[in-house]
């Protein structure tokens, strides 16, 4: 009976351990060096659970994994990785599958938490900036959850996705790219049940890269307003710090480094995010201030791009 007394546990006893509140990204060597010297271990699992700081290790023998808890159950020292406190428990699993979760089944989209952010903090075309580095992405969506500011990224394939993700992972967005208020963002990256995000409008929430004829929801695109009635009583366009050209008689390709080459003559661009709405081609153009957006809008508005008439705003 006194044998049992020490053993106040609701699981069953198995020779894989559950453990709990180890450091970010723990390796397979720290695990197996705590653990060692009861016994020989056969199997690890490192960086599960949401905040990557679980793991799970299987003994050769259930006796090893029981003379583990009893011992931390008992001693006035508690386990320790890097100085935390490590919590130790039994599995309800009597072995660990080398099946991977579903976070981590390699597919073709991402679902990305950045944490330490807001969700106004870090743009979808940041995100796009970051992430089309590796290969094409053909969607984002961005939303918020009790984890945070997540986004999902469609790439074309698997192998795209991954290269991203094991390049990604852990590392933070450049601090450029950043609002000055934020310190620091980090990427946790896994694998979605997705194959094919349904985005169903551009706006500052969500894109479809690969469909041009999408509809752009303004009311949705940052810094966008709805009109007011001027003195005359007609509609009149608030004035704002950010710009939507509208570029007609395309002839030749306008990219993000054409509008910025142009847009900046006035001012320090900030931002600039390209849709294509009903065959046409719009761009939105921020500016630190409505003063340099009013400039540029005056002197630009209505004028070609290229010579000869093509490409007018």
């Amino acid at each position: 009976m006194s044998g049992q007394q020490q053993f106040r546990y609701t699981q069953t006893p198995s020779k894989v351990l559950h453990l709990r509140n180890l450091p970010w990204e723990c390796t397979e060597e720290e695990l197996v060096e705590l653990c060692k010297p009861f016994g020989k271990i056969v199997n690890t699992k490192c960086n599960v659970g949401a905040n990557r700081n679980q793991a799970f290790v299987e003994f050769v023998d259930q006796n090893q994994a029981i003379s583990m808890v009893s011992y931390y159950a008992s001693s006035s020292e508690p386990a320790q990785v890097r100085g935390k406190t490590v919590y130790i428990q039994y599995s309800n699993r009597q072995e660990i599958v080398n099946n991977k979760s579903s976070g981590d089944v390699a597919g073709n989209v991402l679902l990305v938490t950045i944490e330490g952010v807001e969700a106004g903090d870090v743009s979808i075309d940041v995100i796009h900036l970051v992430f089309s580095a590796f290969g094409f992405v053909h969607k984002i969506a961005t939303f918020e959850k009790a984890a945070g500011f997540q986004a999902l990224i469609q790439f074309t394939d698997s192998d795209t996705a991954s290269s991203a993700r094991n390049a990604l992972d852990g590392r933070s967005i450049p601090r450029y790219l950043l609002p000055e208020h934020v310190g620091s963002c980090h990427l946790r990256i896994s694998y979605s049940a997705h194959t094919d995000l349904n985005i169903k409008f551009q706006s500052h929430r969500s894109r479809d890269y690969t469909n041009p004829y999408l509809p752009v929801n303004p009311s949705a695109i940052e810094g966008t307003m709805q009109p007011i009635l001027g003195p005359d009583g007609k509609k009149k366009e608030p004035e704002s710090n950010v710009l939507l050209a509208s570029i007609e008689n395309m002839q030749y390709a306008v990219t993000v480094d054409v509008l910025h080459t142009v847009f900046s003559a006035f001012g320090t661009v900030q931002k600039i995010a390209i849709f294509d709405k009903n065959g046409g081609m719009q761009a939105l153009v921020q500016y630190p201030d409505v003063m340099i957006a009013a400039v540029a809008k005056e002197a630009l508005e209505g004028h070609c791009i290229y010579d000869g008439g093509y490409c007018s705003q």
